[in-house]
């Protein structure tokens, strides 16, 4: 469970480099269960604090970007990723929610498996292949449409004319995928991680060739742009089979719930035996027209769901525990495994997440444990085997410095963080994030760019960005006198920027928008140099929040100063008066859909002197409901917090004079 935005920052970075390695480079870091697992709380912390979203986030967006070395094909409709759900619990959860948006229960399903391989768009015109690209950001891809031909079960002609898209997975099968790794052996290239990640290389290959020797198959699971007129989608994929495609080994309808839990329970016990591999069932509403009306989130539709198969566990040795200084500067334990086979994949490293885990679970170097994972790479440990110890194991170090810089840490006992700005570990990411959107705003200086510029030598802190010069990015890959010129003048505009974007942009543990605020509001920019005790003054501000910004100081105090000199953030001005506010000091939380985006309305209501939070409690005075209202509002009715509809919410920001 993600606990704060920093934790939240971290996890955000670490599912763009997942996401980086896993569709652009095909080279999985981590099992698919990791990065869902990661997903799903990262989706958790951005529902209950919409405000702190960062819209860099892989849940802000479908997929990722195509890889360049292809040219770019634009599908005719949105290729959508999938929710996931793990446990008959969270299937009956989403299958509540369905039932109550499309307001009824008597609902037919299609059931297919969920091939583990590589999402193809196919686009066929007067019964030719015309393109075939991959899922990309699901609305650009790379055109794959060479190697798409090499596939026998793609066919080159269809007997149907009409402009229609069919979509589906490239797979290798698993002993065409062992031939293959041990050729690669043979001649001394790596291995592919599995056949998921073998089918993906296969296609993007530059050479054809290489791609029919692969031994690829397709299997299609959905249809994008058509003009049909079927009434289910069961009807759909029949006429898309009959035209020649692959049919998949199971298909089914159900009616009942009970239905779905046993033919999940059937996928779960052949997946084994099957040629290729499989990483769970995919559930979908039958009747096209209900799709149409139950339609989509901004990443998922709702009208289907991958039910995802249990991760595969074993038992190995820790050999060794090393400090992993990741891009946000949290230090993260790394447990060396003794090398251990599972599923077909040997796995030689751990997370073990924070120190805190390691003392919670006691677990040392030499330590039998039990690993777990779900078909990939890098896994995690779930118990330590005390009963195995003889005695000789070592019990872990917390950390005193960090391992890159060697400057000081802050330990809070669950996060250990170096907190230095020009700590090679982490300087990329606190560049990126201090020319975020929420932060000083710099269009241009996204992830590429501030990557280019560090490995070029160009930058080595926040403050080389000021140093910059026309002429020292006109010699970098992909930049012109425009780009350049352009650059330059987003890096000088900042200069006057808000004092609580300045702070926010440094990136301070526990130290976000509204800390931030806080902050300038009541020291503006003498902030740092005010003594420790005086910071709890400000409502919120505890232990944690005063020791992270004492010691960023120490550690960053020159370099504070430094853009301070540079930037000259703006001092907020005094506080308005909201005497004629009827929410004036109120704390209150938002829940449900409103007519205006959650970040206009908070801007409102805080012109209007109310404070917005986050999450219910006792301390709440009102909580303003929209339609399909969540948790929150049954957690206002349990406490007793008084519940308004947003109708009132519009009427109180009017008294207050605040116009929407």
């Amino acid at each position: 469970m993600i606990r704060n935005y920093q934790e939240y920052k971290e996890a955000v970075e670490k599912l763009k480099r997942w996401a980086y390695a896993y569709y652009v480079l095909d080279n999985p870091e981590v099992p698919d269960e990791v990065y869902d697992k990661l997903y799903r709380e990262v989706e958790e912390y951005e529902k209950a604090h919409p405000d702190q979203i960062d819209p860099t986030s892989p849940t802000q967006r479908i997929g990722a970007e195509p890889a360049k070395e292809f040219k770019k094909i634009r599908h005719l409709t949105k290729m959508w990723s999938m929710e996931d759900v793990f446990s008959e619990a969270e299937l009956k959860e989403w299958l509540e929610r369905v039932y109550k948006l499309a307001g009824k229960r008597d609902i037919q399903w299609y059931v297919e498996p969920k091939f583990d391989g590589a999402s193809l768009n196919l686009i066929y015109e007067n019964g030719l292949l015309k393109s075939a690209a991959t899922r990309g950001d699901g609305e650009v891809g790379e055109d794959v449409t060479a190697n798409a031909k090499t596939i026998p079960s793609i066919p080159l002609g269809i007997d149907y004319k009409g402009l229609i898209e069919i979509r589906g997975e490239v797979v290798i099968r698993k002993d065409d995928f062992e031939k293959l790794n041990r050729e690669r052996m043979e001649r001394g290239q790596p291995t592919f991680a599995n056949p998921r990640n073998a089918a993906a290389g296969s296609l993007r290959q530059l050479d054809p060739k290489v791609t029919a020797r692969r031994k690829l198959y397709f299997y299609p699971w959905g249809v994008g742009y058509n003009t049909l007129n079927y009434k289910y989608l069961h009807e759909l994929m029949d006429f898309v089979y009959s035209l020649g495609f692959l049919k998949p080994f199971k298909r089914a309808i159900c009616k009942k719930e009970e239905e779905l839990q046993r033919l999940y329970e059937e996928f779960t016990k052949e997946r084994d035996r099957l040629p290729v591999m499989l990483d769970g069932m995919v559930i979908k509403v039958d009747e096209i027209a209900l799709q149409e009306k139950l339609g989509y989130t901004v990443k998922y539709p709702r009208w289907m769901v991958a039910y995802k198969f249990p991760a595969v566990e074993k038992m190995t040795r820790i050999l060794d525990i090393v400090p992993q200084v990741g891009r946000t500067g949290i230090i993260t334990p790394v447990a060396i495994l003794e090398p251990v086979e599972i599923g077909g994949v040997v796995v030689e490293r751990a997370t073990l997440h924070n120190y805190a885990e390691i003392e919670r679970k006691d677990i040392r170097i030499g330590d039998m444990v039990i690993v777990i994972r779900s078909g990939d790479v890098i896994p995690q440990i779930t118990k330590v085997l005390k009963q195995y110890r003889t005695g000789k194991e070592k019990k872990v170090e917390r950390p005193k410095v960090c391992p890159v810089c060697a400057q000081p840490v802050l330990d809070e006992g669950i996060l250990i963080k170096c907190q230095n700005l020009s700590c090679p570990a982490r300087v990329v990411n606190s560049i990126i994030y201090f020319a975020s959107k929420q932060c000083l705003d710099i269009p241009g200086l996204g992830e590429a760019t501030v990557q280019l510029l560090y490995e070029k030598g160009l930058i080595k802190d926040v403050v080389d960005l000021f140093k910059l010069k026309k002429e020292d990015l006109l010699k970098l890959p992909g930049f012109g006198e425009k780009k350049a010129q352009n650059l330059i003048k987003a890096i000088q505009s900042v200069k006057g920027a808000e004092c609580w974007r300045f702070v926010n942009a440094l990136g301070i543990e526990h130290v976000g928008e509204v800390a931030s605020k806080k902050l300038c509001e009541k020291f503006g920019l003498d902030w740092y140099r005010v003594p420790p005790e005086k910071l709890y003054e400000i409502k919120g501000f505890g232990p944690q929040i005063v020791k992270s910004i004492e010691e960023f100081v120490r550690v960053n105090k020159d370099k504070i100063e430094e853009l301070i000199r540079l930037i000259q953030p703006t001092p907020p001005k005094k506080e308005k008066s909201f005497k004629n506010s009827p929410i004036a000091g109120k704390i209150v939380v938002l829940t449900g859909q409103m007519r205006l985006p959650r970040e206009q309305i908070k801007e409102l209501l805080e012109r209007a002197g109310a404070h917005v939070s986050n999450s219910v409690s006792k301390k709440t005075d009102i909580v303003f409901y929209g339609e399909h209202p969540g948790s929150k509002y049954e957690k206002a009715k349990e406490l007793g917090v008084e519940l308004e509809p947003e109708e009132r919410l519009w009427e109180m920001l009017k008294e207050a004079g605040v116009a929407a």
